[in-house]
C-alpha cells in the first residue's frame, strides 16, 4: 500500500463537530485527529454519539457545526473513497437464503469503485483472493454468504471493505452477538491488518477488555470528547475511572 500521502498529514481531522437531532444534542464541539497506523477504539455509553460521529466523518450525515477532513480534504469534497473501508453496524444481518457467494459479496465493492474500471479480470480475481486470505476466509470463497456463522460473515464484510486496499478501515460494533473466543480471534485478525498490512483501524466497541492488547489509541465520547490519547494513558485517566464507576466492563491490563 502506498501510504506516503497518508504519512504527510493526519488521515482524519475532526474540528469542532457538533450534531443535534432536533432539540437533542448528540455531539458537542468534538475535535481530534486520526494518524496513519493508529488502532483507535472509540468507546462510550449508549447514546454518546459514537456512530453519529463515524457517519459524519464518512459524509453520511452532516454536522450541525464544524467539519471533518479526510486526507486534508473536507469530506464533502473527498472523492477517493477506495482509500476508506467501512463495516457498519449489523452488516451481517442478512437473509440466510440470499443467493450470493462470498466471492461475489467481496466483488461488489470492486464494482462500486472507479478502480474496477481499470482492472482486468485477473487483477480482480487477485484482489478478491488477497482480501479473503487476509481475513482467513479464502477456502470458503464459493460458499453462500447466508450459510456462514455471524463471525465468519463479519470477516467476509471486512474482506469486502479492504479489497480496494484502503488506508483506513472503520468498524461499528463489529463483534455484536459473537462469542468471546471468536471475538479474540477476530481482534487478532484486525491486529494483523493494522501491523502487517498498514491499515489504520478505527473501531467503535464495547469490548475494550478484549481488544485492549491491540489498540494504541482511545477516544472516549459522552457527547463531548472526554478523552483522546494513548491506551496506556487512558488506563490511568479520570475518564477510565469514571467509566468503571459507571459500571462499564473495562479491563486495563495487556496480555
Amino acid at each position: 500500500m502506498d501510504s506516503s500521502a497518508a504519512d504527510s498529514k493526519p488521515l482524519i481531522d475532526v474540528k469542532n463537530i457538533s450534531f443535534n437531532y432536533g432539540p437533542v444534542e448528540v455531539l458537542k464541539d468534538v475535535t481530534f485527529t486520526i494518524s496513519s497506523g493508529d488502532f483507535l477504539a472509540i468507546i462510550g455509553p449508549n447514546g454518546s454519539g459514537k456512530t453519529t460521529l463515524i457517519k459524519i466523518i464518512l459524509g453520511l450525515m452532516k454536522p450541525s457545526h464544524g467539519e471533518a477532513r479526510i486526507l486534508g480534504k473536507p469530506v464533502e469534497e473527498f472523492e477517493d473513497w477506495s482509500k476508506v473501508g467501512y463495516v457498519p453496524q449489523k452488516a451481517t444481518h442478512i437473509d440466510p437464503l440470499f443467493p450470493a457467494s462470498i466471492k461475489e459479496v467481496v466483488a461488489m465493492e470492486l464494482l462500486a469503485s472507479r478502480r474496477f474500471l481499470r482492472m482486468k479480470k485477473r487483477e480482480e480475481e487477485v484482489s478478491i483472493e488477497k482480501a479473503l486470505k487476509q481475513v482467513n476466509m479464502e477456502r470458503f470463497k464459493n460458499w453462500r454468504i447466508g450459510s456462514l456463522s455471524g463471525g465468519q460473515q463479519q470477516r467476509v464484510f471486512i474482506a469486502r471493505a479492504i479489497v480496494n486496499q484502503p488506508h483506513i478501515l472503520f468498524l461499528d460494533e463489529p463483534t455484536t452477538g459473537v462469542d468471546t473466543e471468536t471475538q479474540e480471534h477476530f481482534y487478532d485478525m484486525l491486529d494483523s491488518l493494522n501491523k502487517e498490512e498498514g491499515i489504520t483501524i478505527v473501531m467503535i466497541t464495547h469490548d475494550i477488555g478484549i481488544v485492549n492488547k491491540h489498540v494504541n489509541q482511545v477516544a472516549c465520547l459522552n457527547q463531548k470528547l472526554v478523552y483522546h490519547g494513548s491506551h496506556e494513558e487512558f488506563c490511568q485517566s479520570q475518564a477510565f475511572k469514571d467509566m468503571l464507576a459507571g459500571g462499564h466492563h473495562l479491563v486495563s491490563h495487556r496480555h
